[in-house]
């Protein structure tokens, strides 16, 4: 009897452990394509540090994919040749994933600034999906780096080489940096405030990352961007949400100098300070913040 319940036992634990050993069912195949308009691709891309980059992320939803319980997170990691994590780009897809169907391709595009991080060289991606609320990463099909995190392209990075810098000129306040985040700064503005940069006399695109992150402020306020007295972009900037604009330029919108100044103007300011519920001492006059301002020459 006693080597029958033993047999009964070891039977039992097999089972058990067969379970265990089942592979997860894959949710997606990932994938992410890198272009740049202005270079050729070469394989890897060549990125520098500062400048934007146009990422489109592909899902291919496998065919007997378990639903999504809750709309997750696309998490993605900028990883160095020491596999060490340099900067992220998480977000949520446009598409929740509890609208994802089987055998669904979800795809989207997102710009993305690299961080001014101290580092050249070989940069890996590596892309997954979590819950929010629990932390837990889901399978999907791909090259495995480990813990759900699949890699999905490189690139080259190296320093800036060309002489477009953007100058914070006048009408704004000291840089400053997100704490715990690596590259991520901004300069509020005044209620106008000038970007200047070298005219290349070529046509160009214009690129500026902002927001105004304060709530119950009333009316969103209105930016205007100008050149001279010319308007080259005017919209109203939501309380909380990132905004990039993308102004297309011409050589003649340009002009003739061998500078370009471009002014920002904000129908509205505050004072943090004269705003009781913010409860600050900050008595500065804020417009918007400006994360990045970047000239790409077409």
């Amino acid at each position: 009897m006693r080597l029958r319940a033993c047999a009964l036992a070891i039977a039992a634990l097999a089972v058990a452990c067969g379970r265990t050993q089942q592979p997860e069912t894959p949710v997606a195949t990932p994938s992410v394509t890198i272009a740049r308009s202005d270079a050729a691709i070469a394989t890897p891309v060549e990125i520098a540090i500062g400048t934007p980059i146009e990422m489109t992320y592909r899902f291919v939803v496998s065919p007997n994919a378990p639903r999504f319980t809750e709309d997750e997170v696309v998490f993605v990691h900028f990883v160095d040749t020491d596999g060490e994590l340099m900067w992220t780009d998480d977000h949520r897809p446009p598409v929740p994933t509890t609208q994802w169907q089987p055998g669904q391709i979800v795809e989207y595009s997102r710009t993305m600034f690299v961080p001014k991080f101290p580092y050249s060289g070989e940069t890996r991606i590596e892309v997954g999906i979590y819950s929010p609320k629990s932390g837990a990463r889901v399978p999907m099909t791909g090259q495995t780096k480990g813990q759900h995190a699949y890699e999905v392209a490189k690139f080259n990075l190296h320093p800036q080489t060309d002489n477009l810098y953007v100058v914070f000129k006048d009408g704004w306040h000291e840089t400053e940096v997100a704490e715990g985040v690596t590259g991520v700064e901004w300069q509020w503005s005044k209620k106008n405030a000038t970007l200047a940069f070298r005219n290349p006399m070529r046509d160009v695109l214009f690129y500026l990352q902002c927001d105004q992150p304060v709530q119950g402020l009333g009316e969103p306020p209105r930016v205007e961007l100008r050149i001279g007295p010319m308007v080259i972009d005017s919209f109203a900037l939501s309380p909380g949400q990132q905004e990039l604009r993308k102004i297309e330029l011409t050589k003649s919108q340009l002009g003739g100098g061998e500078t370009v100044e471009v002014t920002i103007a904000v129908d509205k300011t505050f004072v943090p300070a004269a705003i009781t519920q913010l409860r600050s001492t900050d008595a500065r006059e804020l417009g918007i913040r400006v994360f990045r301002a970047y000239v790409q020459v077409r």
